[in-house]
């Protein structure tokens, strides 16, 4: 579709939401600066994306976001042998605060330095990796991983390591002029601007706060905001403000508006929001006081000096497992507080509207239809109803087949196929990166690493466009995106499959397949083939 002067994404007529909003809620400072790049969400992808993109020479890039202030929000998440990869590919820096972020908060004395690992084992005896344990409802082993980040390195020549959210968000953020990073930020409009080439972003303000990106919020402390992060209302307290950009990087998650906005009102329409996976969690990640008899069968039975465990009602036969649906993980903190997370099939509709109590009746209910031993059913029992959550697990899938299965990633070709992929994940001046394009559940913990594998990708091809100065050409801008997608979808609808059908698990070649093609992958390769 040609570019037409202030034409919204993707409709042509020329009124916007910003346009309807009162007098009193429109900022009167509009900037006229164009920067090169600005990225839409300053999560962990959405930093990255900005990090690589100034390490290849792109410094007029701004990163914003809807929080009113980054906050101590998230959970753990692992970032595996790719995503690491990726991560060092788009800035070694970076690579290395993360890696040191996350060792440093979970084992201090674990390296893949020579140095450093012969200076622990003259202090100390060695002692065996610590390992998550997946176990059968019988306690019999099904599989194990190993949780050091020297064992993966050895085995996939790239480590591992477990970060929490925040901490994995505020040590890119730290790599990166506080002045690029605005908080306070949230999207709600995009509009061509082709006399000008770029693309605007129309946002919203609450003008009641300091816009501070380096705020920071601890666990004592109490958010009084009345306003939800994502709410739709604007009151007399906003205020609008346009950004302009050559480019736009959408990393603003899941739930993108964003993507909402260049889908809605389209053929795509379908697409605009994600897809109910079939697949939620109910968890409890604290609870202080367990019984020492119960302890003891939990440890007797399932942990057996294990942090973390995951018990299924998988069925070992022969050399293979058969996969079922619901597992519960255990994990045990240093300070001796115990959490678990079910994962299990349930209809969206039988999760609306519960909460604490009903939450425990519900797990309970599915941990007795498959016969769970009573000890986790106990563990379940003695939750406190206030730290209950639940979490449905949403999905933009890469491929919309039901029935196309890829064994292997290169047999997928999209040209071949155009009726089973959802829309492109770029439109114009504007891509799609991790969950924004791809989001799914975290069953194989992906999601973060196959974003940054999105933001290297990107980031590359962005800085061929600036190198070859075609910031003004559209169709090299198109060619580049498309190289993009060609490249990233494939995988992903291999990932996600094995995500959904958690099949690498289920038996020793499949997790080796899977292995060789996601974790041992050569960017070098990857980088050159742009």
């Amino acid at each position: 579709m040609p570019e037409t002067q202030s034409s919204p994404y993707p409709h042509t007529n020329t009124s916007t939401k910003a346009d309807t909003l009162p007098a009193s809620v429109i900022s009167s400072s509009t900037s006229q600066e164009i920067y090169d790049v600005v990225v839409v969400g300053a999560g962990p992808i959405g930093l990255a994306t900005a990090i690589g993109l100034r390490k290849r020479g792109i410094e007029n890039v701004l990163v914003i976001d809807q929080t009113r202030a980054f906050r101590q929000v998230g959970q753990t998440l692992d970032l595996l042998p790719n995503g690491l990869q990726a991560l060092k590919h788009l800035d070694p820096k970076a690579y290395e605060e993360v890696k040191n972020t996350g060792l440093g908060l979970l084992n201090p004395k674990q390296s893949n330095d020579q140095e450093t690992v012969e200076s622990t084992q003259k202090q100390q005896p060695p002692k065996a990796s610590p390992q998550w344990v997946y176990k059968n409802l019988q306690g019999e082993i099904i599989n194990s991983i190993s949780l050091s980040f020297d064992d993966w390195f050895q085995d996939y020549g790239e480590g591992r390591v477990s970060i929490s959210w925040y901490n994995l968000q505020t040590t890119l953020r730290q790599l990166l002029p506080p002045d690029l990073v605005k908080a306070n930020h949230r999207c709600i409009n995009v509009v061509k601007e082709p006399e000008k080439g770029c693309v605007r972003i129309d946002c919203v303000s609450d003008t009641r706060i300091e816009a501070n990106p380096y705020a920071y919020w601890t666990d004592g402390q109490k958010d009084n905001d009345p306003q939800p992060q994502n709410s739709d209302i604007l009151t007399q307290e906003s205020a609008t403000k346009s950004i302009r950009a050559k480019l736009i990087v959408a990393a603003d998650g899941i739930n993108s508006t964003v993507r909402r906005l260049l889908y809605t009102d389209t053929q795509y329409d379908d697409f605009a929001r994600p897809e109910y996976s079939g697949f939620a969690a109910i968890f409890c990640m604290e609870i202080a006081e367990v019984p020492k008899e119960l302890w003891a069968k939990l440890e007797e039975d399932f942990f057996q000096d294990s942090p973390l465990v995951t018990i299924t009602n998988d069925e070992i036969t022969g050399n293979s497992v058969c996969i079922n649906n619901i597992r519960i993980i255990l994990f045990r903190r240093p300070t001796g507080v115990l959490g678990y997370i079910i994962h299990l099939a349930l209809p969206l509709d039988s999760l609306q509207e519960k909460s604490e109590s009903s939450l425990i009746d519900l797990a309970l209910q599915e941990l007795e239809k498959a016969s769970f031993p009573d000890a986790l059913k106990e563990l379940v029992r003695i939750s406190p109803p206030a730290k209950m959550q639940q979490r449905p697990y949403y999905i933009h899938h890469a491929s919309i087949s039901d029935s196309l299965r890829v064994s292997n990633p290169t047999d997928l070709n999209i040209e071949a196929n155009p009726a089973k992929i959802p829309p492109a994940w770029s439109l114009g001046r504007i891509v799609l990166v991790g969950d924004a394009a791809h989001g799914m559940p975290p069953f194989m913990a992906q999601g973060a690493n196959q974003g940054l594998e999105d933001a290297l990708v990107v980031t590359t091809l962005i800085a061929k466009i600036a190198e070859e100065n075609n910031w003004n050409d559209l169709q090299a801008i198109a060619k580049a995106f498309e190289k993009y997608e060609c490249l990233r979808r494939p995988l992903m609808a291999y990932v996600q499959e094995a995500t959904l059908k958690r099949s690498p698990h289920s038996s020793d070649k499949e997790w080796e397949d899977y292995s060789q093609q996601i974790y041992r992958r050569n960017f070098d390769q990857v980088i050159e083939a742009l």
